[in-house]
Formats: C-alpha cells, structure tokens, sequence
C-alpha cells in the first residue's frame, strides 16, 4: 500500500476521531448488544440484530483509519518555507471571477478531506489545478461541473 499524505491538523483529527470510535462508540454498542440479548430469543430480536450491525461497521472503520494512518505521512506545512507557491497542506485564498468573491481552500489528504469546511482532498481537480502555481496566476480548471476561473490571490502555510 502506498503512503498518503496527511497535514498535521488532519493527524490530530482522525486520532480523535479513532479515539471515539473505540472508547465511545465501541463500549456503547457493546452495552446495547448486552441489553438486547438479555431480552432473549435472538432469532426475533431486532434490537439484537441492529446492534451486531452497528458492531460491525463501527469495527470496519476503526480498522480503516488505524490502517491509514499507518500508512500515512504526516506533513507539518508550517515547517516548510512560504514561497508563494501552492504545495500539499497550503491554504489558497483565490479569487473566483465567476461569482465575483473570494474563497478559500486548503489542500488536504483524503482521509481529511472536507469541502464543505474548505478542507479539498489533493486529488480534486480544483487542488490539482493549484498545485505548483504561484500567488498572481489565474489558472482555468475543468470540474465536472465545468471549469472555474481563478486568480491566486495568498498562499499560506498555516
């Protein structure tokens, strides 16, 4: 399995995500599997069945992230010089001449990944567009939704 890339802030998200899982949701469930199975006949017991479920699925992502954050590379981007340019982990403020307003964008992982909080996974267009430009580029980038007019207007490693 190759490594991924995850920003510092990421890391220390998705170690307290894992943490819930295991020391919130896992004992919780494990309570209502008990719970239910005190109620008897388990071929009928509903509770019982969607509790296994629940089980299941909160054991298949505890198994998930732990193995991706084996396999990830944490990047500090506060430790690596601000050039102007757009690397992995910089935050991007562009300005969007379509809607004629600014956004910002930080380039993130997959696993922390959240667009709607600004956080874009390095394998979106709009990320592969910006990297390796510098602050002053406009840059034209084909989305699925059709392509964005931008200028880089800041580039910071925060």
């Amino acid at each position: 399995m190759s490594k991924s890339a995850i920003t510092k802030n990421g890391e220390v998200e998705i170690k307290a995500r894992l943490a819930k899982l295991k020391f919130e949701e896992r004992p919780r469930i494990s309570e209502a599997i008990a719970e239910a199975r005190a109620h008897g006949d388990l071929k009928e017991n509903a509770e019982y069945h969607a509790a296994k479920e629940l089980q299941g699925l909160v054991e298949a992502k505890i198994t998930e992230i732990e193995s991706s954050l084996a396999n990830a590379q944490v990047i500090d981007v506060t430790e690596i010089p601000e050039t102007g340019r757009v690397i992995f982990g910089s935050t991007i403020k562009l300005f969007d001449f379509e809607n004629d307003k600014s956004v910002v964008y930080k380039i993130v992982g997959n696993l922390e990944s959240d667009p709607d909080n600004g956080l874009i996974s390095i394998d979106t267009p709009i990320a592969r567009g910006l990297l390796g430009k510098y602050v002053g580029d406009e840059v034209t980038i084909s989305t699925p939704a059709g392509s964005i007019d931008y200028e880089i207007e800041k580039v910071s490693h925060i």
